[in-house]
Protein backbone atom coordinates (compact mmCIF):
# COMPACT_ATOMS: atom_id res chain seq x y z
CA UNK A 1 0.00 0.00 0.00
CA UNK A 2 1.08 3.90 -0.58
CA UNK A 3 1.84 5.80 2.22
CA UNK A 4 1.48 9.37 2.53
CA UNK A 5 -1.20 12.16 1.70
CA UNK A 6 -2.53 12.95 -1.83
CA UNK A 7 -3.44 16.55 -1.77
CA UNK A 8 -6.25 17.70 -4.86
CA UNK A 9 -6.68 21.64 -5.26
CA UNK A 10 -9.82 21.98 -6.37
CA UNK A 11 -11.04 25.19 -8.68
CA UNK A 12 -9.27 28.26 -7.87
CA UNK A 13 -10.51 29.70 -4.37
CA UNK A 14 -7.12 29.38 -1.86
CA UNK A 15 -7.16 27.01 1.66
CA UNK A 16 -4.22 27.90 3.39
CA UNK A 17 -1.05 25.51 3.92
CA UNK A 18 -1.01 25.67 7.05
CA UNK A 19 -4.75 23.63 7.31
CA UNK A 20 -3.44 21.58 3.95
CA UNK A 21 -0.50 20.57 5.95
CA UNK A 22 -1.79 19.16 9.34
CA UNK A 23 -1.29 16.22 10.87
CA UNK A 24 -3.38 13.21 10.50
CA UNK A 25 -4.00 13.77 14.61
CA UNK A 26 -5.44 16.91 14.22
CA UNK A 27 -8.04 16.15 11.95
CA UNK A 28 -8.85 12.59 11.21
CA UNK A 29 -11.16 10.46 12.77
CA UNK A 30 -9.41 7.66 13.93
CA UNK A 31 -9.01 4.86 16.92
CA UNK A 32 -12.19 2.66 15.97
CA UNK A 33 -12.81 -0.90 17.15
CA UNK A 34 -14.60 -3.58 15.82
CA UNK A 35 -17.25 -4.98 18.86
CA UNK A 36 -17.07 -8.45 17.15
CA UNK A 37 -18.79 -9.87 20.64
CA UNK A 38 -22.02 -8.04 19.30
CA UNK A 39 -21.83 -7.81 15.62
CA UNK A 40 -23.69 -8.38 13.76
CA UNK A 41 -27.09 -5.88 15.34
CA UNK A 42 -29.05 -6.23 12.86
CA UNK A 43 -29.54 -9.70 10.23
CA UNK A 44 -32.61 -10.17 7.74
CA UNK A 45 -35.88 -11.13 9.70
CA UNK A 46 -38.59 -13.03 7.64
CA UNK A 47 -41.15 -12.10 10.62
CA UNK A 48 -41.27 -8.93 9.34
CA UNK A 49 -44.16 -8.03 6.97
CA UNK A 50 -46.52 -5.60 5.79
CA UNK A 51 -48.89 -4.95 2.80
CA UNK A 52 -47.30 -3.70 -0.03
CA UNK A 53 -48.58 -0.21 -1.70
CA UNK A 54 -47.84 -0.93 -4.97
CA UNK A 55 -48.08 -4.60 -5.54
CA UNK A 56 -51.07 -5.04 -3.16
CA UNK A 57 -49.55 -8.36 -1.43
CA UNK A 58 -48.23 -9.08 1.63
CA UNK A 59 -44.62 -8.87 1.81
CA UNK A 60 -42.01 -10.02 4.26
CA UNK A 61 -39.87 -6.62 3.79
CA UNK A 62 -36.39 -7.40 5.25
CA UNK A 63 -36.12 -11.27 4.72
CA UNK A 64 -33.49 -11.27 2.20
CA UNK A 65 -30.76 -8.30 3.31
CA UNK A 66 -29.86 -5.54 5.50
CA UNK A 67 -27.34 -3.01 4.75
CA UNK A 68 -26.22 0.97 4.13
CA UNK A 69 -27.75 2.23 7.59
CA UNK A 70 -27.60 5.95 8.71
CA UNK A 71 -28.05 7.07 12.60
CA UNK A 72 -29.58 9.75 14.21
CA UNK A 73 -29.74 11.04 17.90
CA UNK A 74 -32.80 11.98 18.76
CA UNK A 75 -33.34 12.59 22.54
CA UNK A 76 -31.07 10.41 23.67
CA UNK A 77 -32.17 7.77 21.21
CA UNK A 78 -30.45 6.40 18.56
CA UNK A 79 -32.52 6.13 15.00
CA UNK A 80 -30.90 3.16 12.94
CA UNK A 81 -32.63 3.60 9.48
CA UNK A 82 -31.40 0.41 7.36
CA UNK A 83 -32.10 -0.48 3.80
CA UNK A 84 -34.37 -3.79 3.87
CA UNK A 85 -34.58 -6.33 0.52
CA UNK A 86 -37.24 -8.77 0.30
CA UNK A 87 -36.70 -12.09 -1.39
CA UNK A 88 -37.82 -10.37 -4.93
CA UNK A 89 -35.10 -7.74 -4.31
CA UNK A 90 -37.35 -4.67 -3.48
CA UNK A 91 -35.25 -2.22 -1.24
CA UNK A 92 -37.05 -0.50 1.50
CA UNK A 93 -35.80 1.81 4.47
CA UNK A 94 -36.69 0.30 8.09
CA UNK A 95 -36.27 1.77 11.11
CA UNK A 96 -34.63 0.02 14.48
CA UNK A 97 -34.28 2.34 17.55
CA UNK A 98 -31.58 2.05 20.47
CA UNK A 99 -30.86 3.39 23.92
CA UNK A 100 -27.37 2.44 23.69
CA UNK A 101 -26.32 2.25 19.89
CA UNK A 102 -25.75 -1.50 20.10
CA UNK A 103 -28.80 -3.01 21.05
CA UNK A 104 -31.83 -2.60 18.50
CA UNK A 105 -35.44 -2.66 18.19
CA UNK A 106 -36.91 -3.17 14.88
CA UNK A 107 -40.14 -1.78 14.09
CA UNK A 108 -42.50 -4.25 12.23
CA UNK A 109 -43.06 -2.23 8.83
CA UNK A 110 -40.53 0.32 6.84
CA UNK A 111 -40.99 3.90 7.25
CA UNK A 112 -40.13 4.06 3.69
CA UNK A 113 -41.03 2.57 0.46
CA UNK A 114 -41.90 2.39 -3.22
CA UNK A 115 -45.68 3.43 -3.21
CA UNK A 116 -48.29 4.61 -5.97
CA UNK A 117 -46.68 8.16 -6.14
CA UNK A 118 -45.27 10.27 -8.76
CA UNK A 119 -41.85 8.15 -7.60
CA UNK A 120 -43.59 5.19 -8.65
CA UNK A 121 -41.23 5.63 -12.39
CA UNK A 122 -38.30 5.69 -10.42
CA UNK A 123 -38.28 3.55 -7.89
CA UNK A 124 -40.20 0.58 -8.94
CA UNK A 125 -38.44 -1.79 -11.92
CA UNK A 126 -39.38 -1.28 -15.40
CA UNK A 127 -39.40 -5.56 -15.50
CA UNK A 128 -42.20 -5.66 -13.13
CA UNK A 129 -44.94 -3.82 -15.58
CA UNK A 130 -43.95 -6.92 -18.02
CA UNK A 131 -43.41 -9.62 -14.86
CA UNK A 132 -45.06 -8.82 -11.31
CA UNK A 133 -43.72 -11.97 -10.65
CA UNK A 134 -40.39 -11.49 -11.20
CA UNK A 135 -38.27 -12.81 -8.86
CA UNK A 136 -34.90 -10.93 -9.53
CA UNK A 137 -36.05 -7.45 -10.50
CA UNK A 138 -34.01 -5.55 -8.29
CA UNK A 139 -35.34 -1.89 -7.38
CA UNK A 140 -37.04 0.00 -4.44
CA UNK A 141 -35.14 2.60 -1.76
CA UNK A 142 -32.48 2.71 -0.81
CA UNK A 143 -29.16 4.36 1.47
CA UNK A 144 -31.02 6.86 3.32
CA UNK A 145 -28.54 9.84 4.62
CA UNK A 146 -30.25 11.92 6.85
CA UNK A 147 -29.59 15.22 8.43
CA UNK A 148 -31.61 18.09 10.85
CA UNK A 149 -32.62 20.61 8.96
CA UNK A 150 -32.38 24.60 10.42
CA UNK A 151 -36.44 24.49 10.85
CA UNK A 152 -36.09 21.52 13.40
CA UNK A 153 -37.33 18.86 10.74
CA UNK A 154 -35.35 16.33 8.82
CA UNK A 155 -34.14 15.83 5.46
CA UNK A 156 -32.99 12.53 4.27
CA UNK A 157 -31.23 12.08 0.50
CA UNK A 158 -31.85 8.27 -0.74
CA UNK A 159 -31.51 6.24 -4.07
CA UNK A 160 -34.14 5.90 -6.00
CA UNK A 161 -33.82 2.94 -8.16
CA UNK A 162 -36.08 1.30 -10.92
CA UNK A 163 -33.49 -1.65 -11.43
CA UNK A 164 -31.81 -0.09 -14.80
CA UNK A 165 -30.65 3.39 -13.22
CA UNK A 166 -30.00 4.75 -9.49
CA UNK A 167 -30.89 8.22 -9.26
CA UNK A 168 -30.38 10.32 -6.17
CA UNK A 169 -33.60 11.30 -4.23
CA UNK A 170 -34.83 13.88 -1.81
CA UNK A 171 -37.57 13.18 0.96
CA UNK A 172 -38.15 15.60 4.63
CA UNK A 173 -39.94 14.65 7.72
CA UNK A 174 -40.84 16.32 11.11
CA UNK A 175 -40.95 13.28 13.61
CA UNK A 176 -38.62 10.88 11.48
CA UNK A 177 -41.28 8.74 11.53
CA UNK A 178 -43.67 10.28 8.27
CA UNK A 179 -41.88 11.25 5.54
CA UNK A 180 -42.47 13.41 2.20
CA UNK A 181 -40.82 12.82 -1.12
CA UNK A 182 -39.55 15.80 -2.73
CA UNK A 183 -38.48 14.00 -6.23
CA UNK A 184 -34.97 14.09 -7.37
CA UNK A 185 -31.97 15.79 -6.41
CA UNK A 186 -30.60 16.34 -9.91
CA UNK A 187 -34.10 16.72 -11.67
CA UNK A 188 -33.34 18.82 -14.77
CA UNK A 189 -33.16 17.56 -18.16
CA UNK A 190 -29.81 17.21 -18.65
CA UNK A 191 -28.76 15.41 -15.50
CA UNK A 192 -32.31 13.52 -14.88
CA UNK A 193 -31.53 10.03 -16.49
CA UNK A 194 -27.79 10.01 -15.31
CA UNK A 195 -26.65 7.52 -12.76
CA UNK A 196 -26.69 9.56 -9.06
CA UNK A 197 -26.79 8.25 -5.78
CA UNK A 198 -24.91 8.66 -2.09
CA UNK A 199 -25.78 12.46 -1.06
CA UNK A 200 -23.75 13.29 1.77
CA UNK A 201 -24.71 17.02 2.48
CA UNK A 202 -22.52 19.57 4.64
CA UNK A 203 -23.67 19.66 8.19
CA UNK A 204 -22.38 21.34 11.79
CA UNK A 205 -22.24 20.03 14.61
CA UNK A 206 -25.14 21.76 17.07
CA UNK A 207 -25.54 19.61 20.59
CA UNK A 208 -26.40 16.48 19.61
CA UNK A 209 -27.46 17.23 16.10
CA UNK A 210 -25.92 17.36 12.70
CA UNK A 211 -27.60 20.61 11.17
CA UNK A 212 -27.36 21.63 7.28
CA UNK A 213 -24.94 24.27 7.52
CA UNK A 214 -24.24 27.16 4.51
CA UNK A 215 -21.11 28.00 3.18
CA UNK A 216 -21.59 31.31 1.00
CA UNK A 217 -24.89 31.58 1.40
CA UNK A 218 -25.38 27.48 0.02
CA UNK A 219 -26.05 24.38 1.19
CA UNK A 220 -23.49 21.93 -0.11
CA UNK A 221 -23.98 18.47 -1.43
CA UNK A 222 -20.96 15.61 -1.87
CA UNK A 223 -22.43 12.57 -4.34
CA UNK A 224 -21.56 10.09 -6.70
CA UNK A 225 -20.50 6.18 -6.34
CA UNK A 226 -17.75 6.45 -8.81
CA UNK A 227 -16.07 10.04 -8.38
CA UNK A 228 -17.28 12.56 -6.31
CA UNK A 229 -19.31 15.35 -7.57
CA UNK A 230 -21.11 18.50 -5.72
CA UNK A 231 -24.42 20.45 -5.53
CA UNK A 232 -25.59 23.25 -3.68
CA UNK A 233 -28.80 24.57 -3.06
CA UNK A 234 -30.67 27.81 -1.54
CA UNK A 235 -33.71 26.17 0.51
CA UNK A 236 -32.23 22.00 0.85
CA UNK A 237 -34.94 20.99 -1.63
CA UNK A 238 -33.86 22.10 -5.01
CA UNK A 239 -30.08 21.68 -5.77
CA UNK A 240 -28.26 21.95 -8.71
CA UNK A 241 -24.80 20.25 -9.78
CA UNK A 242 -22.19 22.32 -9.98
CA UNK A 243 -20.79 22.44 -13.49
CA UNK A 244 -17.62 23.26 -15.32
CA UNK A 245 -18.78 26.37 -17.23
CA UNK A 246 -16.20 26.29 -20.24
CA UNK A 247 -16.98 22.42 -20.84
CA UNK A 248 -20.38 21.61 -19.69
CA UNK A 249 -19.78 18.73 -17.39
CA UNK A 250 -20.41 18.26 -13.88
CA UNK A 251 -17.40 19.02 -11.65
CA UNK A 252 -15.48 16.15 -9.96
CA UNK A 253 -13.57 16.85 -6.70
CA UNK A 254 -12.62 13.48 -5.52
CA UNK A 255 -11.55 10.57 -8.08
CA UNK A 256 -10.42 6.82 -7.71
CA UNK A 257 -6.57 6.46 -6.79
CA UNK A 258 -4.53 3.41 -8.63
CA UNK A 259 -2.60 1.29 -5.78
CA UNK A 260 -4.77 2.16 -3.01
CA UNK A 261 -8.10 0.25 -1.45
CA UNK A 262 -10.17 2.86 -3.20
CA UNK A 263 -8.84 2.34 -6.47
CA UNK A 264 -12.40 1.47 -7.91
CA UNK A 265 -14.58 4.03 -6.80
CA UNK A 266 -15.23 6.60 -3.78
CA UNK A 267 -19.11 6.97 -2.30
CA UNK A 268 -19.53 9.83 0.22
CA UNK A 269 -20.80 8.55 3.74
CA UNK A 270 -23.41 9.91 6.01
CA UNK A 271 -22.48 13.45 5.68
CA UNK A 272 -19.60 16.02 5.63
CA UNK A 273 -18.98 17.51 8.81
CA UNK A 274 -17.54 21.14 9.13
CA UNK A 275 -14.69 21.89 12.19
CA UNK A 276 -12.79 23.91 13.08
CA UNK A 277 -10.08 22.53 10.62
CA UNK A 278 -12.77 22.08 8.19
CA UNK A 279 -14.55 19.60 6.64
CA UNK A 280 -14.41 16.52 7.59
CA UNK A 281 -16.05 13.50 4.79
CA UNK A 282 -16.27 9.56 5.65
CA UNK A 283 -16.43 7.66 2.16
CA UNK A 284 -16.53 4.16 1.16
CA UNK A 285 -14.06 3.02 -1.33
CA UNK A 286 -13.91 -0.39 -3.43
CA UNK A 287 -10.70 -1.79 -4.31
CA UNK A 288 -10.12 -2.64 -8.32
CA UNK A 289 -9.15 -5.87 -10.15
CA UNK A 290 -5.65 -4.60 -10.83
CA UNK A 291 -4.20 -1.23 -10.05
CA UNK A 292 -4.97 -2.33 -6.96
CA UNK A 293 -3.82 -2.46 -3.23
CA UNK A 294 -2.84 -5.62 -3.12
CA UNK A 295 -3.35 -6.45 0.43
CA UNK A 296 -7.23 -6.25 -0.47
CA UNK A 297 -9.51 -8.83 -2.07
CA UNK A 298 -10.85 -6.95 -5.49
CA UNK A 299 -13.73 -5.27 -4.93
CA UNK A 300 -12.89 -5.57 -1.01
CA UNK A 301 -15.85 -2.18 -0.11
CA UNK A 302 -13.70 -0.44 3.04
CA UNK A 303 -14.39 2.98 4.94
CA UNK A 304 -12.01 6.06 5.55
CA UNK A 305 -12.34 9.76 5.70
CA UNK A 306 -11.01 12.71 3.58
CA UNK A 307 -10.48 16.24 5.17
CA UNK A 308 -10.31 20.02 3.56
CA UNK A 309 -11.50 23.47 4.25
CA UNK A 310 -14.65 25.60 2.95
CA UNK A 311 -13.34 28.50 1.01
CA UNK A 312 -17.15 29.65 -0.15
CA UNK A 313 -17.69 25.78 -1.31
CA UNK A 314 -14.36 25.19 -3.56
CA UNK A 315 -12.49 22.36 -1.17
CA UNK A 316 -8.92 21.14 -1.07
CA UNK A 317 -9.46 17.43 0.07
CA UNK A 318 -6.43 15.68 1.89
CA UNK A 319 -6.66 11.67 1.30
CA UNK A 320 -5.19 8.89 3.85
CA UNK A 321 -2.78 6.29 2.65
CA UNK A 322 -5.23 3.66 4.84
CA UNK A 323 -8.85 2.36 5.52
CA UNK A 324 -10.58 2.14 8.69
CA UNK A 325 -10.66 -1.58 10.18
CA UNK A 326 -11.06 -3.66 7.04
CA UNK A 327 -13.44 -6.25 6.51
CA UNK A 328 -12.34 -9.51 7.56
CA UNK A 329 -13.56 -13.54 7.50
CA UNK A 330 -16.19 -14.55 7.68
CA UNK A 331 -17.79 -11.24 7.27
CA UNK A 332 -16.39 -10.54 3.25
CA UNK A 333 -17.61 -14.07 2.85
CA UNK A 334 -21.10 -12.82 4.13
CA UNK A 335 -21.16 -9.58 1.99
CA UNK A 336 -23.95 -7.62 2.35
CA UNK A 337 -26.87 -9.80 3.84
CA UNK A 338 -25.43 -8.20 7.78
CA UNK A 339 -25.21 -4.76 9.10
Amino acid sequence: MKAGWLILLLLSGACSTEVATKKQTEWELHGFTKLDSVNPILTPDSELAFSDPVSGIQVEWASRNVLNPAAVVRNDTVFLFFRAQDKSGTSRIGLATSTDGIHFSKRSEPVFYPADDAMSDYEWSYLRKEDPDCSNCFDGVEDPRIVSAPDGGYVMTYTAYDGRTARLALATSADLIHWKKEGLVLSDSINRDLWSKSGAIVVKQEGENMVAHETGGKYWMYYGDTDLFMAVSDDLIRWKPLINEENGRRITVMHPRPGYFDSRLVEPGPFALKTEEGILLIYNGSNASNANDPELPKFTYAASNCGGCPATGIIVILLPGKSFPLPVAPEVCRAIRQV
